[in-house]
Formats: C-alpha cells, structure tokens, sequence
C-alpha cells in the first residue's frame, strides 16, 4: 500500500520562457500570434489539465496578441492582478472587473502595454446549456462586479493549490470532477453579476472586428512589400480613413509603426534560425534603408542584427 506521500496528485504544471519562440510554441488550444513590445521577456505558464477542463494561470509581458480558438471548446478569461493598467481588449480598454468568452473558432485582438497575470478556464466541449453569453465569430467582454470576479478567481486558486495535494488513486476522479463543478459555478456567478455598461457594446461590435480582421489578414499576405493605404483600402471597399481609425483602434498604434514593429520582430526570428546575411533578410521584409533598419533594430533588440545572426548560427 502507497503512504499518502506517495499517492497521486493532479499536479499542474509550471513552465518559464525567456524565449519568444518557446513561448509561442507551448500555448495550447488557440491559433496564436503575437509581437513583443519588449526586448526580451519573462513569461509564466501553470497548465492544469481536469477531465473536460484546462486550469491556465499566465505571467504574460508587454505584447500585442491576435489569437483563434480551436473548434468544439469554450474559453473564459479574466485578469487575476488589480493593476491600474487595463488592456485594449477587442478594440476597447477600460479599468473594470470583465471576464471574456470565447466558443469554438471565436477571435480576439489584446494590447497588453504591462506585465499581466492572466486566468483562463477551457472546457472541452463546448459549454451550451447554462445560459453563458455565446460568442462564435469574435470573443466577448462583459463586465461584472468586483465580488462576481473575486470568487472567480479564488476559486482558480484554491484549485491550483489543491491539485497538488496526494488523494488516494480511487479518489482522484471524483476530485477532479468536483474541481470543475466548482469552476462551472464561478463562472455562472460571474456571468449573474453583470454590470450593464454602454462601452461593451462597441467591444462586442462584431462587424467593426471582422473589417479589421479583414484589413490583418490583408497586410499578412506580404510583408515585404510596400504599404500603400489607398491600394489597401481600394481592396477592402473601405475609405482610408477608416481603415487607418480601425487599426488605431485595434492595434492603439498607427498602421505603419505597428507594420515595422511586426517586420523588426520577423526579422529576429530569421536571424535567429541562421539566415544567410543580415541584408538578404531585411530586405526579404521590406528593409530597403539598411542603415535605417540597422539603427531601429538596434534601439529596439539592444543589439545589432550582425549579433543576433551570430547567436542564431552558435545555436
């Protein structure tokens, strides 16, 4: 017979990256891009897997985010810090208790410009029959009370923190199915307790997202080539105007800065994999000015590109 020392836990899992790379391959269950505003970061995962349930608590670093979800689940986020900070969630940023969901294939868009400690609860299969807000095209924001929210997270605690506890082995089903009940009464709490705000409407606004997920999908095509607003927006049936309010709104950032911040970052990630020169890669990506290029990568990785190549090939 095994003591209780030696008995079974559900045992989550801890995970830290310094590398960007390493991060963007372990995230689990989202179609997921991002580009850092940072020159190097520090990121935390704690993964707690449960029959019909992922438990995910992430120390995150300053980023902007684009992210799918995969089919047949449903997501629920929430921040687990107070920070006075807020994120630009979906185009729209506000210093509030929210808690967002996601369906099967649902998107989202995040400026996160701080540090960030992040929940996330993802049942498998979708969550259809307790009066949850669906969201299957764009992921939603809603706001809640302080008290729906701290229960929330409480409860993501108190789970993580039992989880490691041994349980004899004939226990452990039981356990792990009364954890997930009590995260599917968080939430329902959490969603009892919506505050009714004006400013989610615009956050929600499905049809403002897809122009700009149609304008992203655009400018991923190629980006080495040049970026002319009017041809854009020629494509996509839109004034400039309104092309460029939408990127502000979605990206907080002009369209051409948020465009060389994404080529400097496609440039590292080339290097790093040992490209054959520094100048054949820059200008793979747009980078015709080669001084130009050398001076913002300089001021935004603390380092020249020839030192990056020469990290990427001793790796």
């Amino acid at each position: 017979m095994n003591s209780i020392d030696d008995a079974p836990a559900l045992a989550p899992k801890t995970f830290r990256f310094s590398d960007v790379d390493e991060f963007r391959y372990a995230i689990r269950g989202l179609s997921f891009e991002f580009t850092p505003f940072v020159r190097k970061i520090s990121a935390e995962q704690t993964i707690l897997s449960l029959p019909g349930c992922d438990v995910n608590l992430t120390r995150a670093f300053p980023r902007v985010v684009d992210a799918q979800l995969v089919e047949n689940c449903t997501a629920i986020g929430f921040m687990m810090d107070d920070l006075d900070v807020p994120i630009r969630f979906n185009g729209s940023q506000r210093a509030r208790p929210v808690i967002v969901i996601g369906s099967g294939g649902a998107a989202y868009t995040t400026i996160e410009e701080v540090q960030r400690l992040i929940g996330s609860v993802v049942f498998r299969p979708e969550v259809t029959d307790r009066g949850w807000p669906h969201a299957a095209s764009s992921f939603k924001i809603f706001e809640t009370t302080a008290a729906g929210l701290n229960r929330l997270r409480s409860v993501v605690r108190e789970v993580l923190a039992a989880a490691s506890e041994p349980v004899d082995a004939t226990g452990l089903p039981t356990k792990a199915a009364a954890m997930k009940e009590s995260l599917l009464g968080a939430v329902d709490e959490a969603f009892e307790s919506i505050v009714p705000a004006r400013w989610i409407l615009r956050a929600n606004d499905e049809r403002n997202f897809r122009i700009f997920q149609n304008i992203r999908a655009l400018l991923s095509d190629d980006l080495s080539q040049p970026i002319y607003s009017e041809e854009i927006a020629r494509k996509l049936g839109l004034s400039v105007r309104t092309m460029h309010d939408a990127v502000r709104r979605y990206r907080g950032m002009s369209l051409h800065r948020y465009l060389r911040l994404r080529r400097l970052w496609l440039v590292r990630r080339q290097l790093l994999a040992g490209a054959d020169s520094v100048k054949a890669v820059a200008l793979a990506f747009g980078f015709w000015h080669l001084s130009d290029f050398s001076r913002s990568y300089r001021d935004q990785f603390g380092e020249t590109p020839s030192q990056t190549l020469e990290l990427g090939r001793r790796r």
